[in-house]
């Protein structure tokens, strides 16, 4: 019995001495190596893994008792994926805790409502982090697509508008995942809201025209009711930003012949929505998609300020033109009192 104690104190001071080891190492240690040192830790990668880059690369010199302490304090499968920039000489616990809190480098970009596909792949390329071809094939995938859900129809639309944050070299397939995402996120729990008769997707479609139409957060549910009323009597839209987004080419002069153009997108020609979104669509189109005002208008002109007209009749709009575009035959507030004829 005595001997059984005595084995057990030995195995108790044992173990104390070496947790002392561990926590002296991770605590008070510090790489032998000093300057700058970037470890990449990618999604899904095991921890053994991202240990063996930091031991490689000198930002730890103990892989066992790093892996000991992560284990033991639970923060194993905490870290999160990212670019680490560590300026050494650091302590191996605060090596860990920057990864646990995701302290990495991202760069952080702002997609602005109403961009569409393109310019969205265009701003990334800009700032560096896609390639600009690699995120439109991306885009174009249609493996990507069909576990989306939208096989057919395109990712124009789904891109949601918000702050994102990514790490330099981000493959364009989890930028379109996370923005899909966030629509997703975004969009369904307002889609169960819909009181008109018209798809998700021909709300978004409707979303991203009204985006076109105004950057008044104030007049998108009347511009909203304006193309509900015409769909309900079978008028085109007469929207030009459909009808600009069809076009192979836009020099930023409509003119009479891209109005008579054979293209789904010519809402002067077609009295129904185009097949799909024109741009990506903020919350605020979304919502006015979802509940159009109640009003009667079936026109709008621009007052030339950012803010439109609103008439229930062709008379009253035909005034409106005559008072904001007197002089200009070829705008958009003109066109939208005739079809183009033949």
């Amino acid at each position: 019995m005595k001997s059984f104690c005595v084995t057990l104190c030995l195995v108790s001071v044992s173990a104390l001495l070496f947790a002392g080891v561990v926590f002296a190492y991770m605590f008070l240690a510090a790489s032998p190596q000093s300057g700058t040192v970037e470890i990449r830790v990618e999604q899904g990668e095991p921890f053994s893994a991202v240990v063996r880059k930091l031991r490689e690369h000198k930002v730890v010199t103990n892989e066992r008792l790093f892996s000991l302490w992560a284990r033991y304090s639970g923060l194993e499968k905490k870290i999160h994926r990212g670019l680490y920039r560590f300026e050494l000489p650091l302590s191996p616990s605060e090596v860990l805790n920057r990864m646990v809190l995701g302290q990495g480098i991202f760069q952080r970009v702002t997609i602005p409502e109403g961009l569409t596909v393109k310019e969205v792949g265009d701003l990334l390329a800009k700032m560096g982090i896609v390639q600009q071809q690699q995120f439109f094939a991306a885009a174009q995938d249609p493996e990507l697509l069909a576990s989306l859900g939208l096989t057919g129809t395109g990712i124009e639309g789904y891109l949601f508008p918000n702050t994102y944050n990514f790490i330099p070299d981000t493959p364009p397939r989890e930028i379109i995942l996370k923005m899909a995402e966030q629509f997703r996120k975004t969009f369904e729990p307002l889609a169960g809201q819909r009181k008109e008769n018209l798809t998700p997707h021909e709300i978004v479609t409707l979303a991203s025209i009204i985006e076109k139409e105004t950057g008044v957060e104030a007049e998108r549910p009347l511009v909203s009711a304006v193309f509900y009323n015409r769909l309900k009597l079978r008028m085109p839209l007469q929207s030009d930003p459909t009808v600009i987004y069809g076009l192979k080419e836009f020099n930023g002069n409509l003119t009479r012949k891209d109005l008579h153009a054979s293209s789904p997108y010519n809402t002067y020609r077609i009295p129904a929505l185009p097949p799909g979104p024109i741009c990506n669509p903020g919350l605020s189109s979304l919502r006015a998609a979802l509940a159009p005002a109640a009003v009667p208008f079936l026109y709008f002109v621009s007052r030339n300020d950012g803010t439109h007209v609103f008439s229930e009749s062709l008379e009253s709009h035909s005034l409106a033109v005559k008072a904001y575009q007197p002089r200009i035959e070829t705008t958009a507030a003109r066109r939208k009192s005739a079809l183009p004829r033949d």
